[in-house]
């Protein structure tokens, strides 16, 4: 199972991934993590990426997908995965799909949790309210202004993506505004209705074959017999018989030979 979860900041993707990651055994792929795993490995694409996130540069295209096409590879993602923070635009998305299909495969489903920006703006601020109130620290997405400026970021560059996939017909949209586990009850429906298979198509009707029946093989006994009832129909050759077939060809050589000789042409003597 290949899934991609779509939607604004705040939306619940992570939590819905990590129960998906925990019901089917899916590996969630986080671009960021994995931008952070290569560059501590020391890979020659870890090391350019770290370069060029320490000097505050986005790193292009054909370096994340590398990156997330070697990660598909590793054993633990053969099972499926769920892309996190990829792809965040068109053109990441085209590189993916060439990607894909390289490797010989394609998405199950894009999973879109639509929300209303106005009301997460107010959950997000009831959530500060409710962490405050605990005693516990903020996440650093915790604050509206901060959170409105990532709105706008995913508006532009990111929502285009549902256009993208729907004209792909693997975009499905869940209400992203309802409680926790109804989301989950409608995303497992969503991946029901994507994983059922396809009625096998008909096969096409062979046509019978039109050849004549073979002869059966006539036993010895039957061999014999009519080998004597085809000599009984043949003439016994004697004298008589040979002096007759003899005399037939002469006469017949004869009439040939005045057929083949020239025509004399008769004159009146004067």
């Amino acid at each position: 199972m290949r899934l991609i979860l779509l939607g604004p900041p705040g939306a619940g993707k992570g939590t819905q991934a990590q129960r998906l990651v925990a019901k089917h055994g899916l590996v969630q792929l986080s671009t960021g993590e994995m931008l952070r795993a290569a560059a501590e490995a020391g890979t020659p694409i870890g090391v350019r990426a770290r370069e060029m996130m320490a000097r505050g540069e986005l790193v292009p295209d054909d370096m994340v997908v590398a990156i997330v096409s070697a990660r598909i590879d590793e054993p633990d993602a053969h099972r499926g995965f769920i892309l996190d923070g990829f792809p965040r635009t068109v053109p990441q998305a085209h590189a993916l799909d060439r990607m894909l299909k390289e490797k010989g495969l394609e998405l199950d489903a894009v999973i879109e949790l639509k929300v209303d920006e106005g009301a997460l703006l107010k959950r997000i601020e009831k959530r500060i309210a409710e962490t405050k109130a605990r005693g516990e620290m903020l996440r650093d997405d915790d604050d509206p202004q901060v959170l409105h400026r990532r709105l706008l970021a995913y508006r532009d560059q990111t929502a285009p993506l549902a256009t993208y996939y729907q004209l792909q017909s693997v975009l499905r949209s869940v209400d992203g505004m309802a409680p926790i586990p109804q989301v989950g009850s409608a995303i497992d429906r969503v991946l029901r209705g994507a994983g059922a298979k396809k009625p096998p198509g008909r096969a096409p009707e062979k046509r019978a074959k039109t050849s004549a029946p073979k002869e059966a093989k006539p036993s010895p006994r039957e061999a014999r017999t009519a080998g004597v009832k085809n000599a009984a129909r043949k003439p016994l050759k004697t004298k008589a018989n040979a002096a007759k077939s003899g005399g037939r060809k002469r006469a017949g050589r004869k009439a040939a030979a005045r057929k083949s000789a020239p025509r004399r042409r008769l004159t009146k003597r004067r």
